[in-house]
Parts: C-alpha cells; sequence; structure tokens
C-alpha cells in the first residue's frame, strides 16, 4: 500500500476548526464523557447538537436520535460511545456529510490483540475509502483556543484572549499534550492542542501540516513518540518550512531497538533516534531534549524575529547570573562579544565602578537607588550591532525586580530585538512571571542552559534559511553507480570483504589503500619486499568481518622474517574460525593520522542514512558520531565532521599537521552517494578507518553487507 500525503489545512478545517460539533452518545450523567465535552464547550462560538436515541432533551438542549436528523451537516462529530458501537456512528457520519469524527474509545491496536488491531484497521479503511477524516481512536481530544472549541472530555484550561503570536501544540500522548496547554495558566499564548491518539487516519504529521498553515499559530511544538511512514513527517516538515513556522520536537522513546543484529560499526552505532535526529534536522526542525524545554523553546521562537546578529548581550544585576550566563554561552556555541564603542562608552558612564561594563554586563544592584541607568544600559546595547539578543536573569521575584522587565519589553520592540527573561527565583509563578510569560517581546526561560540551547537553534535555523534551497552536486564519475552494482552482483555471500570492498568504493572516487592478495607466508614475504616495509597482514575473509576482534590483523612488520611469521598465524587464527578464506592481504602501512570512520546503512523506515565518527576502536568506546539522511552536501558533511564532539582533532593537536576538511567531506559526500545509489542492494557499509595526515586521506580497511534479497 502506498504511503498517503499528508492532509493540508483545507482538508481538516471542518474538523479542526468546527463550526458546528456533534456529540454522539450525549448523556446526563455527570462525570460521562459526553457531559464533560459539553461542559468544555461553554465558550465555544459555534453550534453544538446532542445526539443520543435515549433522549429528546439534556437539560435545555435538543437531542436527536441520529446524526442525519440534524438540522445540518455537522463539521466534528465526538463519538463518545463503547468501541463495539463506533463503526455504526461512523457509518452516520458519512451519511450525513459530517467533516470528520473523533473517536474516544480505546481497546483497539494498544491492546496488542489482533482482533482489535482488525478493528482499527476497518476505520482506518473506511477513513480512505469514504474521504471522512478520523481522529483516534484512543483519543482524548483536541482544543481550538481561538475559537473556544475544546472537544476534550480532559481538564482544560479557562480560555483567555490569545495573543497573536501563539503555540500550537501536537502530541501523540493525549495527557502530555494537554498538560503542555496549561502553559496558559502561566501566561503563554497557545492556539491549539492537537492530540492523535491511536493514528488510524489523522496523525502528527497532518497536524503539523494544518498548523504550518493557520494563521493563528506562530510555531509548532510537538510531543512525538515515532510514526511508522517518516517520510510523511518529512513532508510536513517541508510543508512548515516553506510557511516559515519553527517546529520544536520533543522526540520519546529513544532506544536503539532494531541494531543488536548489526554486522558493521555503522550499523550498531546508528540507531533509529539518530536517524530521527537527522530527519529533524533535514527538514528544520528543533528537537529538544526534555520535556521540560518544548513549550520555553516554542513560546522563544514564536515571539523571535529572524536573528540580526549571532552575539548575545548579557545584563544583570548578579555578578553571579552574569557568570552563569558566560559559562553556558561557550557550552553551546552562542558568542558574548564586547560591544561596540557608543554603547561601552554608556556601559562606562552608567555602571559603578565596582560593576562590569563589559559582556557580560554586571549592572551590579546600584539599579535600585538609579532605575534610569537599567533602560539607558539596556537601550545601548540593544542598538549595538552585534548583538541580536539582550538576556537578562531574573534573581528575586519581587516587584522591586519585575517592574524592570517592561523597560526591556519596549526597547525590544524598538530594536526588533528579542529579549530572553532567565527566571532564576525559586518562586517560579511569583510576581511579573505571568506579565513576562505573555509579553510578545520578552521569552521566558527557567534555566539558563535552556535558554542558551535555544538561542543556539535559532542560529542554526537563522543560518539553513540563509544558505536558501538545498542542492545536492554529484560528486561521483558517471557510471559509477552502475559499475558498483555489478560488483555487488558478482560478490557471493551477505558480506563483501575488505578487496572487493574497497574496489567498489573506488569507484565513488574514494581513496583506498594498495595492496597484494597473497596465499601463504613466502608470497606475503615477496610482496613486502615490493610493496616496501614497514607493511600491514591482515586476513582476507567475508566471514570475519571484524578482522582486530579475531587477532588476524598485524600492523608495522619491518622485515621478510615478520611477514611470514605473521601471516602464518594469521592463516592458523583464521583457518580455526573459518574454512572461506581468501588469502591474507600484504598492504603498505599508512603513515600516522587522524582516524575517522565513515559509514551508511539503509534503514527500514528512512532509507540511507551516512554516519561519521572518531575511527579505530573509539567509534565504539566514545560513541561520538554524526548521523544524515543520505546523500549529503558538501557543507553538510562538512558540519557532520565539525559537529563531532572531538572536531578539535581535526585542526591539529599538539603538533599533528591539521585535517583538510573539505577533502574529508568530499569523502563523506561520496561515500553517501554510494549508500543513496546502492540503497536496494546494500544494508551496512563501514569504512574504518580513514587516515587523515594533513590533505592525504586513504581508507585502510572496508565493509560492505548486502541486503538479505540480494545475497
Amino acid at each position: 500500500m502506498s504511503v498517503r500525503e499528508v492532509y493540508r489545512h483545507a482538508e481538516l478545517a471542518r474538523l479542526l476548526n468546527p463550526r458546528s460539533v456533534a456529540i454522539v452518545g450525549a448523556s446526563p450523567r455527570a462525570g460521562s464523557f459526553a457531559e464533560r465535552v459539553v461542559a468544555n464547550l461553554a465558550g465555544y462560538d459555534g453550534r453544538i447538537h446532542l445526539v443520543n436515541a435515549k433522549y429528546e432533551k439534556i437539560g435545555e438542549r435538543d437531542c436527536y436520535p441520529s446524526l442525519t436528523a440534524l438540522p445540518e451537516a455537522p463539521d466534528c462529530v465526538v463519538i463518545a460511545v463503547g468501541r463495539e458501537a463506533v463503526e455504526p456512528v461512523i457509518a452516520d457520519c458519512i451519511a450525513a456529510g459530517a467533516g470528520g469524527a473523533i473517536v474516544f474509545a480505546s481497546g483497539y491496536t494498544e491492546t496488542g490483540k489482533p482482533e482489535r488491531a482488525a478493528q482499527q484497521a476497518r476505520l482506518a479503511a473506511i477513513s480512505r475509502e469514504s474521504g471522512l477524516r478520523i481522529i483516534g481512536p484512543n483519543c482524548i481530544g483536541l482544543c481550538n483556543f481561538r475559537s473556544g472549541a475544546k472537544i476534550t472530555f480532559s481538564g482544560t484550561p479557562d480560555l483567555r484572549p490569545v495573543p497573536e503570536r501563539a503555540i500550537g501544540v501536537v502530541s501523540q500522548s493525549g495527557a502530555l499534550g494537554f498538560a503542555m496547554s496549561q502553559a496558559v495558566e502561566r501566561g503563554m499564548g497557545v492556539s491549539n492542542v492537537l492530540t492523535s491518539g491511536n493514528s488510524c487516519d489523522v496523525d502528527v504529521a497532518d497536524y503539523i501540516s494544518f498548523l504550518a498553515d493557520d494563521p493563528g499559530c506562530s510555531s509548532i511544538a510537538c510531543i512525538f513518540e515515532g510514526m511508522s511512514a517518516p517520510g510523511r513527517l518529512m513532508q510536513a516538515q517541508e510543508i512548515a518550512w516553506a510557511a516559515d513556522k519553527p517546529l520544536v520536537i520533543f522526540k520519546m522513546a529513544t532506544g536503539k531497538s532494531g541494531t543488536e543484529a548489526a554486522l558493521s560499526h555503522t550499523g550498531s552505532m546508528a540507531g533509529s533516534d539518530d536517524a530521527y535526529s537527522a530527519v529533524f534536522a533535514r527538514g528544520g526542525a528543533i528537537r529538544v531534549n526534555n520535556l521540560e524545554a518544548l513549550m520555553e523553546t516554542a513560546s522563544f521562537f514564536a515571539k523571535a524575529p529572524a536573528p540580526k546578529a549571532r552575539g548575545v548581550a548579557v545584563i544583570a544585576t548578579s555578578g553571579g547570573a552574569a557568570i552563569m550566563a558566560a559559562d553556558k554561552g561557550e557550552i553551546h556555541g552562542v558568542d558574548l562579544p564586547q560591544p561596540d564603542a557608543p554603547a561601552r562608552a554608556v556601559l562606562e558612564a552608567r555602571i559603578p565602578e565596582f560593576g562590569s561594563p563589559r559582556n557580560p554586563c554586571d549592572v551590579t544592584a546600584q539599579v535600585l537607588n538609579d532605575p534610569a541607568s537599567l533602560e539607558e544600559c539596556a537601550d545601548a546595547l540593544l542598538a549595538d550591532a552585534h548583538f541580536s539578543t539582550l538576556l537578562v536573569p531574573q534573581v528575586f521575584a519581587y516587584e522591586f525586580a519585575t517592574r524592570r522587565l517592561p523597560v526591556v519589553s519596549r526597547l525590544a520592540q524598538k530594536h526588533g530585538k528579542i529579549v530572553c527573561n532567565v527566571w532564576c527565583p525559586e518562586w517560579l509563578e511569583g510576581p511579573g512571571s505571568f506579565e513576562n510569560e505573555a509579553d510578545p517581546h520578552v521569552a521566558v526561560f527557567r534555566s539558563m542552559d535552556r535558554c542558551f540551547g535555544a538561542i543556539s537553534a535559532w542560529h542554526w535555523r537563522g543560518d539553513k534559511r540563509a544558505a536558501g534551497v538545498r542542492e545536492v552536486r554529484r560528486h561521483a564519475a558517471a557510471g559509477a553507480a552502475a559499475e558498483a552494482a555489478a560488483l555487488l552482483r558478482e560478490e557471493r555471500g551477505r558480506t563483501v570483504a575488505e578487496r572487493a570492498a574497497k574496489a567498489i568504493l573506488s569507484l565513488y572516487g574514494v581513496p583506498v589503500v594498495g595492496e597484494a592478495l597473497v596465499q601463504d607466508a613466502e608470497e606475503a614475504a615477496a610482496a613486502a619486499m615490493r610493496l616496501g616495509f614497514p607493511v600491514a597482514l591482515k586476513v582476507e575473509s567475508p566471514a570475519i568481518p571484524h578482522k582486530t576482534d579475531a587477532g588476524v590483523l598485524r600492523l608495522g612488520l619491518k622485515d621478510p622474517a615478520e611477514v611470514r611469521a605473521a601471516c602464518t598465524d594469521i592463516l592458523a587464527r583464521a583457518s580455526a574460525l573459518t574454512d572461506d578464506i581468501a588469502g591474507v592481504l600484504v598492504q603498505p602501512m599508512v603513515p600516522a593520522g587522524v582516524e575517522v570512520m565513515v559509514g551508511a546503512r539503509i534503514d527500514p523506515l528512512f532509507g540511507p542514512l551516512v554516519v561519521v565518527g572518531l575511527g579505530g576502536i573509539f567509534v565504539e568506546l566514545l560513541r561520538d558520531r554524526a548521523v544524515a539522511l543520505a546523500p549529503v552536501t558538501q557543507g553538510e558533511a562538512e558540519a557532520m565532521l565539525r559537529g563531532l564532539k572531538g572536531a578539535a582533532i581535526l585542526d591539529g593537536f599538539r603538533g599533528s599537521p591539521p585535517v583538510d576538511i573539505g577533502a574529508l567531506a568530499d569523502i563523506v559526500v561520496r561515500i553517501s552517494e554510494f549508500a543513496a545509489d546502492q540503497r536496494a542492494a546494500i544494508a551496512e557499509l563501514d569504512v574504518n578507518p580513514l587516515i587523515c595526515a594533513g590533505d592525504k586521506i586513504i581508507a585502510v580497511d572496508g565493509l560492505i553487507v548486502k541486503a538479505d534479497a540480494h545475497v
């Protein structure tokens, strides 16, 4: 079955922004789902219809025997009946011309029972055949706070005016989605809460697409577990990107299931969570690593204009808070440059000598005696072209401190920049907190670390938008794909051993070490004499993919005697493990350099992924790697390398020459092209290590694992 396209705004408008709501299973019983929905709709500006053949009236409202008896075709139908009664109601929805339905009933696929999964599959089939949009089953509902359509049995915040720059919340978890809506209680603006339940039809990708084109939403906060067709999530991300609608995602279920059987380093390193991170990055989504950061970050992106510079100015009344800001800025790679001469002159004139006119700027508690000094210093910093952001740590939740924030808010509006208020006191909802959250020019964070994480992501997104349309320029030679495919077909068995793997990769322009294949110790010694000492010896066998672990690799052999002894020992050890031995490879030793691993794997959901990391054994010990969807561009490959925790070693360490990052990135691109071209034929690929010494980069080992269907 082909994967459907995501629904667009117009296809979901009746369901998610309804002008009429019908509640099937309406009941006067206090506490019932239907009764709670009616109570939640008290402030709804549309029409409400109750449906239950048992009643003619419930309270003051008429109650109809069926959907087809309603005076109009309802936009949204709430199905508040038991599981066994759902399908007949769905049929009535179709007959009545409804815009869509929300199914509360549970007990479907989530039970793990095949017959219940079949019931959910029938709902999905009905939706496809009829065009009726269905939310759920096992769904808690949704809220449209602008219209008051709180179509849920859950507790919800009271209706308040929704600010212009509001957050749309999307969640696979109903409870967590509605938990996020309570940010309204502390001053945040929330336009929608959209939860998906089991997603027999409408899912998170559809919700993202809807909000991307919704003018009442300025950023999207998404709580995400996973989906069987992540390509649809990528499509939704593209829609949000095209609309310049920031998408912030908190991903749950981050385990690495499915990688235990991997044969290569790459296969064991790049789990599904890495793949999702690659999907988010490719689509321009901002990933946060904990739930506490989700709404703060989404609110920041809803309020912040595009960054005008990379620098952050910090103005604090606490020297300790200023130091903390400097620490976190450094951790997140956010610049805190020094102010220009005009701003510096203002700071020096207005800050006491026991303060600091530098950035971070400590104006001291003297602002209590001279309130105008804070405004003048903040104005000077926001006027400085070095700064995109003014960060104000708030250390007290008392009136004398909170009344300063409107001052910097007005200045942020004046200069078209954003103010970040880092709320430090433990009185989390103390005086001023609500007003600051509600301010359209102030983003509030309850963590200095999360604040700088958001600013870093803001700059990353700004850079990505400034880069324009992504263009993939092919690096491999014409005909490489066909030649490589032919060589892969010739290889028997699942594992393609080193010699053949390197020959295949060399077709893509990957530089590989020369070698000779020998059958015994005398041939090995003769080959070593031809190649020149020192040499390396290693067994050539598809049955022994990890040579170091098996003890069939020898390095730095300096004379024929050492070569003979090593060859004899390698063959003996290999013979004890397998009969599938092609011989022994003799290779000239490559000069020492930085070892880098480049690999790829074909994920069943995401397709080809390319992985880079520190090579040799460290790829497993340090687990320092970057993962991206293949193929990658030259710029993306360079960003992957620069993003490694150990990237500093590539720039030269303790006298070693710096690695040619451009040349190394070119090899990453070529390997990613191989993975993309051969996605149907291979499962995994490992080039470990690439030895990098300045501009000399060479692959000294390689492994390809074929897809089962191509063995």
